[in-house]
């Protein structure tokens, strides 16, 4: 007679063999839950001993004991090849709707804008100067425009369209050599051909000035007019003092034509006709003999003029020149951080206030403006329409509009930032502006 084990095997061999040869479960792979015993297979995966439901009543030690065997070995019966619905739906932790090119563009990404590739306006500029080391047009916080051609200095409000001679000057003085307005836009201050700097405002004091030759490069900071000459000087002048010159750099070898302080008005550069690039400390100007300069930088390998500080990011300077490269610096270190070749000559240098964007202007055989994207120097757009080399570039008050001149005697204007979000009040202005200037010899 067999043992109650041998009976237990058996009965296990037998139902193996009748679900082998069942015709119910032809597919291994996909098997049919109504035919499946559980008691079996959990008996198969664990190899433990378990009696059927309809077999003998089990002991009460041995039923104790697989009930301790189960929890702990956690053998939940419910799991064990047990088919139920479909998963949960796993929590998006970001929505499907997000990811749709629209939505990600519109939550995630600036639209690009719109660049006008024509001007806006162009005004007639006759005989200006064909001369790349002067610097004869620049854009006043008072939404006024100056522009020196030959011996006079026109005025030109944007806001109203409205032209101004504001002086001419004679041969033994002229021509006008540079322009530039204070950062209040109440005065401004005009270079020479004699080695005069002429300040234009509301009040009248003369004063006299410190350069030997013409003055083709002035740079403001708040009260203190920089000024940079043929005679290879960079002179700080207070205006607000009657003996104003209240330090000089001396360093360079031929003609400043580039002058260009900082944001925080703590560092200067300034780029000349010898091929150099100086960075100035303001705290180590000297009155009596030249000051030390923070960097003198020879990388560039022709004229130096085009300088444009980021507005965005702290010592960062932007310069190019005659060799058709733009260099970005570190003024820190003197570290060059990148060198780009536009492939012709580097006028002009502007930052945008509203993006991280470089504008630079340019000679033969483009004249083209062109908008880079700043850091990867990617070209963005390029303005056409100048037939001369672009020599000056001004920009407004709102910062959207960039004014350009060129030795084609035209004045143009591009909206090459963007759009003016709120259009500001037209400024006040006299009937007879600067009717009183003082200058500086």
């Amino acid at each position: 007679m067999a043992s109650p084990g041998e009976e237990w095997s058996l009965d296990l061999l037998q139902q193996y063999l009748q679900k082998k040869n069942s015709r119910e479960n032809l597919d291994r792979f996909i098997p049919n839950r109504s035919a499946m015993d559980f008691d079996y297979a959990r008996s198969l995966l664990t190899g433990g001993k378990k009696w059927k439901e309809k077999s003998a009543v089990m002991s009460a030690s041995s039923e104790a004991y697989q009930k301790l065997l189960a929890e702990a070995l956690d053998m939940n019966r419910s799991r064990i090849l047990a088919f139920k619905n479909k998963p949960p739906t796993p929590v998006e932790l970001i929505p499907k709707s997000w990811l749709s090119p629209t939505a990600y563009q519109s939550k995630f990404i600036k639209p690009c804008r719109s660049i006008p590739k024509t001007c806006q306006r162009t005004l007639d500029a006759p005989n200006i100067s064909d001369d790349y080391n002067l610097n004869l047009l620049d854009w006043g916080a008072n939404d006024v425009v100056a522009i020196a051609l030959s011996q006079t200095v026109y005025l030109w409000n944007a806001s109203n369209g409205s032209i101004t001679e504001l002086v001419t000057f004679n041969n033994e003085e002229g021509p006008v050599t540079s322009v530039s307005w204070a950062p209040d836009g109440q005065s401004i201050a005009i270079g020479l051909q004699n080695s005069h700097v002429q300040l234009w405002d509301f009040s009248a004091q003369r004063q006299e000035g410190g350069h030997r030759l013409r003055v083709g490069s002035l740079a403001w900071n708040n009260h203190v007019l920089t000024t940079g000459g043929m005679d290879c000087m960079v002179i700080n002048n207070d205006v607000r003092l009657r003996s104003h010159i209240v330090g000089t750099y001396r360093g360079h070898h031929q003609e400043v034509c580039g002058l260009k302080w900082s944001p925080s008005g703590k560092q200067l550069a300034s780029g000349g006709n010898d091929n150099l690039l100086y960075l100035w400390d303001r705290s180590r100007a000297s009155l009596n003999s030249g000051a030390q300069w923070l960097h003198k930088i020879e990388a560039h390998t022709a004229t130096v003029k085009a300088l444009a500080w980021c507005p965005f990011q702290a010592n960062l300077l932007a310069s190019g020149g005659s060799d058709r490269c733009v260099k970005f610096w570190n003024t820190c270190t003197g570290t060059c951080l990148n060198s780009v070749d536009t492939g012709s000559q580097v006028c002009a240098l502007l930052w945008s206030k509203r993006e991280r964007e470089l504008l630079s202007s340019h000679g033969p055989a483009e004249n083209q403006l062109i908008l880079w994207k700043y850091p990867s120097m990617r070209r963005m757009a390029e303005l056409s329409g100048h037939t001369s080399r672009v020599l000056f570039l001004a920009q407004s008050p709102d910062e959207c509009t960039v004014a350009s001149t060129a030795a084609d005697e035209r004045l143009m204007f591009w909206q090459v930032f963007g759009i003016p979000e709120v259009a500001k009040p037209t400024p006040k202005t006299s009937s007879e502006p600067f009717a009183l200037w003082h200058g500086i010899r």
